[in-house]
Protein backbone atom coordinates (compact mmCIF):
# COMPACT_ATOMS: atom_id res chain seq x y z
CA UNK A 1 0.00 0.00 0.00
CA UNK A 2 2.85 2.37 0.87
CA UNK A 3 4.57 1.47 -2.41
CA UNK A 4 1.43 2.28 -4.40
CA UNK A 5 0.99 5.59 -2.54
CA UNK A 6 4.64 6.57 -3.18
CA UNK A 7 4.33 5.69 -6.85
CA UNK A 8 1.16 7.80 -7.14
CA UNK A 9 2.86 10.79 -5.48
CA UNK A 10 5.89 10.54 -7.78
CA UNK A 11 3.64 10.34 -10.83
CA UNK A 12 1.74 13.44 -9.67
CA UNK A 13 5.00 15.36 -9.11
CA UNK A 14 6.34 14.49 -12.57
CA UNK A 15 3.01 15.35 -14.16
CA UNK A 16 2.83 18.74 -12.45
CA UNK A 17 6.47 19.40 -13.35
CA UNK A 18 5.85 18.47 -16.94
CA UNK A 19 2.83 20.75 -17.24
CA UNK A 20 4.59 23.51 -15.38
CA UNK A 21 7.60 23.22 -17.67
CA UNK A 22 5.43 23.38 -20.79
CA UNK A 23 3.57 26.33 -19.35
CA UNK A 24 6.81 28.27 -18.78
CA UNK A 25 8.11 27.47 -22.25
CA UNK A 26 4.91 28.60 -23.92
CA UNK A 27 4.88 31.82 -21.88
CA UNK A 28 8.51 32.45 -22.83
CA UNK A 29 7.76 32.00 -26.51
CA UNK A 30 4.80 34.35 -26.29
CA UNK A 31 6.88 36.99 -24.47
CA UNK A 32 9.58 36.79 -27.17
CA UNK A 33 7.05 37.28 -29.94
CA UNK A 34 5.48 40.21 -28.10
CA UNK A 35 8.91 41.79 -27.62
CA UNK A 36 9.78 41.36 -31.30
CA UNK A 37 6.48 42.91 -32.33
CA UNK A 38 7.10 45.87 -30.05
CA UNK A 39 10.66 46.52 -31.22
CA UNK A 40 10.36 45.80 -34.94
CA UNK A 41 8.56 48.53 -36.90
CA UNK A 42 8.14 47.76 -40.55
CA UNK A 43 7.85 50.90 -42.69
CA UNK A 44 6.05 50.35 -45.95
CA UNK A 45 8.12 51.58 -48.89
CA UNK A 46 6.49 54.43 -50.80
CA UNK A 47 9.20 54.77 -53.41
CA UNK A 48 12.23 56.85 -54.34
CA UNK A 49 12.57 60.62 -54.66
CA UNK A 50 15.52 61.94 -56.68
CA UNK A 51 16.84 65.46 -56.26
CA UNK A 52 19.74 67.46 -57.71
CA UNK A 53 21.35 69.98 -55.37
CA UNK A 54 24.30 72.24 -54.63
CA UNK A 55 26.51 70.76 -51.89
CA UNK A 56 26.11 73.59 -49.36
CA UNK A 57 23.65 74.15 -47.81
CA UNK A 58 21.13 72.39 -50.05
CA UNK A 59 22.50 68.84 -49.98
CA UNK A 60 23.21 69.17 -46.25
CA UNK A 61 19.61 70.15 -45.57
CA UNK A 62 18.38 67.35 -47.82
CA UNK A 63 20.44 64.76 -45.93
CA UNK A 64 18.67 65.82 -42.74
CA UNK A 65 15.32 65.65 -44.51
CA UNK A 66 16.18 62.16 -45.79
CA UNK A 67 16.13 60.85 -42.20
CA UNK A 68 12.56 62.04 -41.71
CA UNK A 69 11.45 60.82 -45.13
CA UNK A 70 12.90 57.37 -44.43
CA UNK A 71 10.60 57.09 -41.42
CA UNK A 72 7.72 57.77 -43.79
CA UNK A 73 8.83 55.12 -46.28
CA UNK A 74 10.57 57.37 -48.82
CA UNK A 75 14.11 56.84 -50.11
CA UNK A 76 15.59 60.26 -50.90
CA UNK A 77 18.51 60.05 -53.35
CA UNK A 78 20.60 63.21 -53.61
CA UNK A 79 22.93 64.03 -56.51
CA UNK A 80 25.27 66.96 -55.90
CA UNK A 81 26.38 69.41 -58.59
CA UNK A 82 28.96 72.19 -58.37
CA UNK A 83 27.49 74.30 -61.19
CA UNK A 84 24.17 76.03 -61.86
CA UNK A 85 23.34 74.45 -65.22
CA UNK A 86 23.38 70.67 -64.88
CA UNK A 87 20.83 70.54 -62.01
CA UNK A 88 18.25 72.07 -64.36
CA UNK A 89 19.26 69.93 -67.34
CA UNK A 90 18.77 66.63 -65.48
CA UNK A 91 15.34 67.70 -64.21
CA UNK A 92 14.21 68.85 -67.65
CA UNK A 93 15.39 65.57 -69.19
CA UNK A 94 13.44 63.58 -66.60
CA UNK A 95 16.57 61.92 -65.22
CA UNK A 96 15.89 63.46 -61.78
CA UNK A 97 12.56 64.43 -60.18
CA UNK A 98 13.42 67.88 -58.87
CA UNK A 99 16.24 70.20 -57.87
CA UNK A 100 17.09 72.44 -54.95
CA UNK A 101 19.75 75.08 -55.58
CA UNK A 102 18.28 78.18 -57.22
CA UNK A 103 15.92 81.12 -56.82
CA UNK A 104 13.06 82.15 -59.10
CA UNK A 105 14.87 84.97 -60.97
CA UNK A 106 17.63 82.56 -61.94
CA UNK A 107 15.07 79.91 -62.93
CA UNK A 108 13.19 82.41 -65.10
CA UNK A 109 16.42 83.51 -66.75
CA UNK A 110 17.46 79.89 -67.36
CA UNK A 111 14.10 79.01 -68.92
CA UNK A 112 14.23 82.01 -71.23
CA UNK A 113 17.78 81.34 -72.34
CA UNK A 114 17.27 77.60 -72.88
CA UNK A 115 13.65 77.38 -74.00
CA UNK A 116 12.71 75.10 -71.12
CA UNK A 117 9.73 75.03 -68.77
CA UNK A 118 10.91 74.34 -65.24
CA UNK A 119 8.66 75.69 -62.48
CA UNK A 120 8.86 76.38 -58.76
CA UNK A 121 6.95 74.10 -56.40
CA UNK A 122 7.81 75.80 -53.09
CA UNK A 123 10.18 78.28 -51.48
CA UNK A 124 12.37 76.72 -48.79
CA UNK A 125 15.04 79.13 -47.56
CA UNK A 126 16.77 82.43 -48.16
CA UNK A 127 20.52 83.05 -48.23
CA UNK A 128 21.62 86.65 -47.63
CA UNK A 129 23.95 87.84 -50.40
CA UNK A 130 27.05 89.44 -48.94
CA UNK A 131 30.19 91.43 -49.61
CA UNK A 132 33.18 89.65 -48.05
CA UNK A 133 36.81 90.64 -47.41
CA UNK A 134 39.47 90.03 -49.99
CA UNK A 135 42.69 91.96 -49.51
CA UNK A 136 40.69 94.58 -47.60
CA UNK A 137 38.35 94.12 -44.65
CA UNK A 138 36.21 97.27 -44.54
CA UNK A 139 34.38 99.23 -47.23
CA UNK A 140 35.89 102.43 -45.84
CA UNK A 141 39.22 101.17 -47.23
CA UNK A 142 38.01 101.17 -50.86
CA UNK A 143 40.48 103.02 -53.07
CA UNK A 144 40.58 104.18 -56.68
CA UNK A 145 41.01 101.26 -59.08
CA UNK A 146 40.24 98.46 -56.60
CA UNK A 147 38.96 95.17 -58.02
CA UNK A 148 35.81 93.43 -56.79
CA UNK A 149 34.87 89.90 -57.87
CA UNK A 150 31.21 89.20 -58.65
CA UNK A 151 29.20 86.25 -60.12
CA UNK A 152 28.76 86.42 -63.90
CA UNK A 153 25.35 84.73 -64.30
CA UNK A 154 22.56 87.15 -65.14
CA UNK A 155 20.48 87.35 -61.97
CA UNK A 156 23.28 86.90 -59.45
CA UNK A 157 25.42 89.55 -61.15
CA UNK A 158 22.49 91.96 -60.86
CA UNK A 159 22.03 91.03 -57.22
CA UNK A 160 25.72 91.70 -56.52
CA UNK A 161 25.63 95.05 -58.30
CA UNK A 162 22.47 96.10 -56.46
CA UNK A 163 24.12 95.28 -53.13
CA UNK A 164 27.21 97.29 -54.10
CA UNK A 165 24.93 100.15 -55.11
CA UNK A 166 23.12 99.99 -51.75
CA UNK A 167 26.51 100.46 -50.10
CA UNK A 168 27.48 103.52 -52.16
CA UNK A 169 30.12 101.93 -54.38
CA UNK A 170 28.34 102.52 -57.71
CA UNK A 171 25.10 103.67 -59.31
CA UNK A 172 23.04 101.74 -61.85
CA UNK A 173 20.53 102.91 -64.42
CA UNK A 174 17.18 103.47 -62.78
CA UNK A 175 15.52 100.67 -64.77
CA UNK A 176 18.37 98.15 -64.54
CA UNK A 177 16.71 96.01 -61.88
CA UNK A 178 17.23 92.26 -61.77
CA UNK A 179 18.86 92.15 -65.19
CA UNK A 180 21.59 94.65 -64.37
CA UNK A 181 25.11 94.06 -65.67
CA UNK A 182 28.29 96.10 -65.46
CA UNK A 183 27.14 97.83 -68.66
CA UNK A 184 24.32 99.41 -66.65
CA UNK A 185 26.70 101.21 -64.28
CA UNK A 186 26.30 104.96 -64.76
CA UNK A 187 28.46 106.11 -61.86
CA UNK A 188 31.68 104.46 -60.66
CA UNK A 189 33.26 107.01 -58.31
CA UNK A 190 36.15 104.72 -57.33
CA UNK A 191 36.83 103.48 -60.88
CA UNK A 192 36.32 99.99 -59.59
CA UNK A 193 37.26 97.01 -61.73
CA UNK A 194 34.63 94.25 -61.69
CA UNK A 195 36.02 90.75 -62.09
CA UNK A 196 33.16 88.62 -63.42
CA UNK A 197 33.52 84.93 -62.61
CA UNK A 198 31.37 81.80 -62.53
CA UNK A 199 29.68 81.87 -59.11
CA UNK A 200 31.62 78.90 -57.72
CA UNK A 201 34.93 80.58 -58.54
CA UNK A 202 34.38 83.96 -56.88
CA UNK A 203 35.45 82.91 -53.38
CA UNK A 204 38.75 81.56 -54.75
CA UNK A 205 40.17 84.96 -55.65
CA UNK A 206 40.04 86.61 -52.23
CA UNK A 207 43.81 87.05 -52.31
CA UNK A 208 43.66 88.92 -55.62
CA UNK A 209 40.81 91.43 -55.21
CA UNK A 210 39.76 93.94 -52.58
CA UNK A 211 36.34 92.30 -51.99
CA UNK A 212 34.22 89.42 -53.25
CA UNK A 213 30.43 89.36 -53.51
CA UNK A 214 29.11 85.87 -52.79
CA UNK A 215 25.97 83.78 -52.93
CA UNK A 216 25.16 82.43 -49.49
CA UNK A 217 26.01 78.81 -50.31
CA UNK A 218 29.41 79.67 -51.75
CA UNK A 219 30.14 81.90 -48.76
CA UNK A 220 29.47 78.90 -46.51
CA UNK A 221 31.70 76.65 -48.59
CA UNK A 222 34.48 79.24 -48.32
CA UNK A 223 34.14 79.23 -44.54
CA UNK A 224 32.54 82.66 -44.24
CA UNK A 225 29.86 83.53 -41.68
CA UNK A 226 27.36 86.18 -42.76
CA UNK A 227 27.09 87.63 -39.27
CA UNK A 228 30.80 87.57 -38.48
CA UNK A 229 32.59 88.04 -41.82
CA UNK A 230 30.39 89.96 -44.26
CA UNK A 231 31.21 93.66 -44.47
CA UNK A 232 27.67 94.18 -45.82
CA UNK A 233 24.74 91.90 -46.64
CA UNK A 234 21.08 91.83 -47.62
CA UNK A 235 18.74 92.04 -44.65
CA UNK A 236 16.54 89.03 -43.91
CA UNK A 237 13.38 91.17 -43.93
CA UNK A 238 14.22 92.87 -47.22
CA UNK A 239 12.44 92.48 -50.54
CA UNK A 240 15.42 90.39 -51.65
CA UNK A 241 14.40 87.70 -49.17
CA UNK A 242 11.16 87.22 -51.10
CA UNK A 243 12.73 87.64 -54.51
CA UNK A 244 15.68 85.31 -53.98
CA UNK A 245 14.14 82.53 -51.92
CA UNK A 246 15.68 79.17 -52.83
CA UNK A 247 13.12 76.79 -54.29
CA UNK A 248 12.29 73.22 -55.16
CA UNK A 249 11.89 73.15 -58.95
CA UNK A 250 10.41 70.55 -61.29
CA UNK A 251 9.58 70.23 -64.96
CA UNK A 252 6.15 71.75 -65.69
CA UNK A 253 3.48 69.12 -65.19
CA UNK A 254 5.24 67.38 -62.30
CA UNK A 255 4.22 69.83 -59.59
CA UNK A 256 1.91 67.31 -57.90
CA UNK A 257 4.36 64.40 -57.97
CA UNK A 258 3.71 62.54 -54.69
CA UNK A 259 7.36 62.19 -53.79
CA UNK A 260 8.14 65.84 -54.51
CA UNK A 261 5.19 66.95 -52.39
CA UNK A 262 6.40 64.70 -49.55
CA UNK A 263 9.85 66.27 -49.81
CA UNK A 264 8.44 69.80 -49.72
CA UNK A 265 6.35 69.00 -46.66
CA UNK A 266 9.42 67.79 -44.76
CA UNK A 267 11.59 70.71 -45.89
CA UNK A 268 8.92 73.12 -44.59
CA UNK A 269 8.60 71.24 -41.28
CA UNK A 270 9.56 72.65 -37.88
CA UNK A 271 12.30 70.02 -37.59
CA UNK A 272 14.09 71.22 -40.71
CA UNK A 273 13.59 74.88 -39.84
CA UNK A 274 15.24 74.20 -36.49
CA UNK A 275 18.10 72.36 -38.19
CA UNK A 276 18.70 75.32 -40.50
CA UNK A 277 18.66 77.85 -37.67
CA UNK A 278 20.96 75.75 -35.49
CA UNK A 279 23.44 74.95 -38.26
CA UNK A 280 24.04 78.04 -40.39
CA UNK A 281 24.44 81.01 -38.05
CA UNK A 282 22.15 83.28 -40.09
CA UNK A 283 23.70 82.41 -43.44
CA UNK A 284 20.58 80.41 -44.30
CA UNK A 285 17.13 81.56 -43.18
CA UNK A 286 13.95 79.42 -43.42
CA UNK A 287 11.44 81.04 -45.74
CA UNK A 288 7.96 81.68 -44.35
CA UNK A 289 5.20 81.86 -46.98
Amino acid sequence: MKKKLLASLLTAVFTIGAFTGCGNQAQSTTDTKDTQSATETVVESKGTITVAASPTPHAEILKEAAKILAQEGWDLQITEFEDYVQPNEVVYSGEIDCNYFQHVPYLDSYNEENGEDLVSVAGIHYEPFGIYPGTKSDLSEVADGDAIAIPNDTTNEARALLLLQDNGLLKLKDDAGLTATVNDIVENPYNLEFVELEAAQVSRVTGEVAFVVLNGNYALEAGFSVGKDAVAYELSDSEAAKTYVNIIAVKAGNENNEGVQALVKVLKSDEIKQFINDTYDGAVVPFED
